[in-house]
């Protein structure tokens, strides 16, 4: 039998969502119309009941009325069924009334709604309302659906009733707002629907809302002809993936100051919470043994304390790496901000210099330690050997195995850190000689650093440079071959399987180049993704684009070795070893990425043994854990709660990837609210310069490895950042733009050597660049022109 529940008896779901919703936002004083519950109405109901309904309704001066399902399930924590049943707003009469029950009622077994459950439908209730007699309506989502950041409210808002902008029928006015509530994106009409006043009113409605059910909020509301904000509907937003920030490490200070300049070179992107708990635990662990050499902390301390991950993303700690520049001779906080930013860091408050004499000593240890690199180096390859990828099928003793492992990767990572340092010590003093040269001359600083960028070109036997020049004499042999049109034409990873197979000369430098470098790849200390080797998709598509342009004569320009004859003794000195430092620096990288290489197997393993056994839903989730969360995993209780957070974890993953940061970040960084350009004009993009020459193309936006295998011969290649993995693209590309970078990270150093005019650290170039936009790269200044 057909009845009516109050909102005040509405206490659980059984009613519906809908019902339940608008029941808890009166309870907690919400401005909600009149109405009442129809518990499982009847297909048709009699005259006398509808007239009943609408009488009591006229009497309250309620009227007309909105009729809306309320369907079990329906507004729920798992599906929201948005739009999904018919709703009938306008009700004016009783008869009106009768028909408005009989259509929603039927709504319950459309075929639209079956379709969107994927199953029958549970029992249909009906909320019957008093109609707003609304200025304007919206929607506000108390964090952003389409992000996934629980840090922004969308709100939006038409004139009038709320159902055009359910339907799709008119174009909002959309706001953005920050944790603050300050307005980061307003795009309205010439006469916005709501006032800035009516904007924080409902602002402060759904942030109540959401303290009270304790999940992000969807609300629907409408503001009267009299100025009153109604709420109209409460439900979970069903549609975010896990938080962004569920795995942050700790801050090490509300004031510290974080960056993700030169760490964005090594660790590009957003990362898996074990790739954090791995390659980030070791990049802070060398770090900070840095410091204890330099006698700028007394000993290895807690982690996070060098480097933060938040959001799934790597930065470095700045303000803890102001202790060593205070601590040493010639570094000051203006020189250590400009070798890792490219720029002064005016938030950086210096630490007080200690005396003299210990910052002498500590200079000369750590000068000692990064130039002694060399026994510790060459030390790498056996170290690395004697490490066995774990094969058991013990879950247990294969993480005793892969911790082994992490504490031998820290002592290698310790080594490259050693290594780079010994880099940046080179090129940062015969950048400061030439600067000081070229401004004694009459001339710029940004001359003389074209001039130090000039010097360090033409270095032998560099790592990535000797792997690149290896990778294009299998694409020439791919070229040569007279099935190239099959290879090009083919599914990438076919292609790549079949080379493989091949007996031909490609097939056998492709092999040897496998053999060889199969373990390099792009984003090589993510525990997570996949390695050249085992990743024939990627490979097959960088060679194709190789074998394409492989007539192409921008692809083959050699870097020529710099003439330093009329240059002084002394620089010729310091060019040698700025050469040697950044051949040293990419041999341990690829030390460095050998090792993270038998980690990723050995995890890799460890994830499957864990599925076998049904201790995880999947293998791939194996990644979405720390290491301390792994030992409760391979144990024997029950884990149910640590497999949803990893579900959950994985699901925000795509999220954080889309995610960008200023350069620089004050306390825990936030991520940016990038608005899409409307257009672009002629300015200039000024960065560092780090390759020689000038070159006019056409633009090629990559933010990520994916996007830059549509890059074609000639193009110019503007990338966040490039790692190994986008090195083939350097036999391409006509010019690189990054907006990271320094003359001395991975781009840099493989651009000189094939002489491509490259501008690093613009901090902007992809969020103001567009695909297919011509500009003139200028790498003897270091400035990018757009060119109509």
């Amino acid at each position: 039998m057909t009845t009516t529940v109050e909102f005040d008896d509405v206490v659980d779901d059984r009613f519906g969502g809908k019902a339940a919703g608008l029941a808890r936002l009166q309870r907690l004083g919400f401005r909600v119309p009149a109405g009442f519950v129809v518990a499982d109405p009847a297909d048709e109901i009699s005259d006398d009941v509808a007239e009943e309904w609408f009488a009591r309704m006229r009497d309250l001066g309620a009227t007309p009325l909105a009729v809306r399902s309320s369907a079990v399930g329906e507004d729920g924590g798992e599906l929201s069924f948005a739009g999904q049943y018919d709703t009938v707003l306008g009700v004016a009469t009783a008869d009106d009334l009768a028909r408005a029950v009989q259509t929603c009622t039927a709504s319950t077994g459309s075929h639209r709604v079956t379709a969107y459950a994927g199953r029958d439908v549970a029992t249909m209730h009906l909320v019957v309302q008093q109609m707003v007699d609304a200025r304007a309506a919206g929607v506000v989502f108390s964090a952003d659906p389409a992000t996934g950041r629980r840090d922004l409210m969308v709100i939006d808002a038409v004139a009038g009733l709320g159902d055009t902008l359910v339907d799709g029928t008119a174009s909002p006015d959309h706001f953005v707002l920050d944790a603050h509530g300050d307005c980061v994106i307003r795009e309205v009409r010439a006469d916005p629907a709501i006032s800035v006043d009516e904007l924080r009113a409902i602002r402060t409605g759904a942030i109540r809302a959401v303290d009270h059910w304790g999940r992000p909020m969807d609300l629907e509301w409408a503001i009267d002809r009299d100025g009153q904000l109604w709420w109209l509907q409460a439900r979970p937003i069903t549609t975010l993936p896990g938080a962004l920030d569920a795995m942050d490490s700790p801050l090490a200070g509300d004031d510290h100051v974080y960056t993700r300049c030169n760490i964005g070179e090594m660790m590009p992107g957003a990362y898996c919470p074990l790739t954090a708990a791995v390659s980030g635990f070791a990049i802070d662990y060398a770090m900070q043994m840095t410091q204890v050499v330099a006698r700028a902390q007394p000993r290895y301390e807690s982690p996070w304390r060098q480097v933060g991950y938040f959001q799934g993303h790597m930065f470095l700690n700045l303000t803890e790496g102001t202790a060593l520049s205070a601590g040493i001779l010639g570094n000051s906080l203006e020189q250590f901000s400009m070798s890792v930013c490219g720029r002064v860091v005016e938030e950086l408050v210096p630490k007080p210099p200690q005396p003299f004499v210990r910052r002498l000593v500590n200079t000369v240890l750590l000068t000692g330690f990064a130039l002694s690199a060399g026994p510790a180096i060459r030390r790498l390859g056996d170290q690395i050997a004697g490490f066995d990828v774990p094969d058991a099928d013990d879950p247990r003793e294969v993480l005793r195995q892969l911790d082994d492992g992490v504490d031998l990767f820290c002592e290698v990572m310790a080594t490259h850190v050693r290594s780079s340092s010994r880099a940046a010590v080179a090129a940062n003093v015969l950048e400061s000689v030439m600067i000081r040269r070229a401004v004694a001359s009459g001339g710029h600083e940004d001359d003389g650093r074209a001039a130090a960028s000039r010097l360090m070109a033409g270095a032998t036997d560099v790592e990535s440079a000797v792997m690149l020049a290896e990778l294009d004499e299998v694409a020439h042999a791919i070229a040569t071959d007279p099935s190239a049109e099959d290879f090009t034409t083919s599914e990438p990873g076919d292609a790549v399987m079949r080379l493989r197979a091949s007996t031909g000369v490609a097939g056998v430098a492709l092999r040897g180049f496998l053999q060889r470098h199969g373990h390099r790849g792009y984003r090589e200390l993510c525990m997570r993704d996949p390695s050249w080797g085992e990743d024939p998709q990627g490979l097959g598509t960088m060679l194709q684009v190789m074998v394409r342009s492989a007539s192409d004569p921008v692809a083959r320009r050699a870097a020529p070795r710099a003439d330093q004859t009329a240059d002084p003794l002394p620089v010729r000195f310091l060019a040698r070893l700025a050469r040697g430092g950044a051949r040293g620096r990419e041999e341990t990288k690829s030390k460095l990425a050998a090792m993270a290489h038998s980690l990723k197997l050995g995890y890799r393993h460890l994830g499957q043994v864990l599925a076998r056994a049904e201790r995880l839903p999947d293998a791939d989730l194996v990644y979405f854990f720390d290491r301390t969360e792994l030992r409760r995993i391979v144990g024997s209780g029950d884990i149910t709660d640590l497999v949803h957070a990893g579900l959950r974890r994985r699901s925000a993953l795509p999220c954080q990837e889309a995610l960008e940061f200023d350069d620089v970040s004050v306390g825990r960084p936030t991520p940016l609210v990038v608005r899409p350009p409307n257009g672009v004009d002629d300015s200039e993009i000024v960065g560092r310069p780090a390759g020689r020459g000038c070159v006019d193309g056409v633009v090629r936006v990559a933010r990520s490895i994916a996007e830059a295998r549509d890059v074609r011969g000639g193009e110019i290649l503007v990338a966040p950042v490039t790692d190994v993995g986008w090195t083939p693209y350097f036999t391409v590309i006509a010019a690189l733009v990054t907006d990271i970078g320094s003359s001395v990270s991975h781009g840099a150093v493989v651009a000189r050597e094939y002489g491509l005019p490259c501008v690093v650290n613009t901090l902007v170039a992809t969020r103001t660049l567009r695909t297919g936009d011509r500009v003139r790269v200028d790498g003897d200044r270091g400035v990018v022109t757009r060119l109509r």
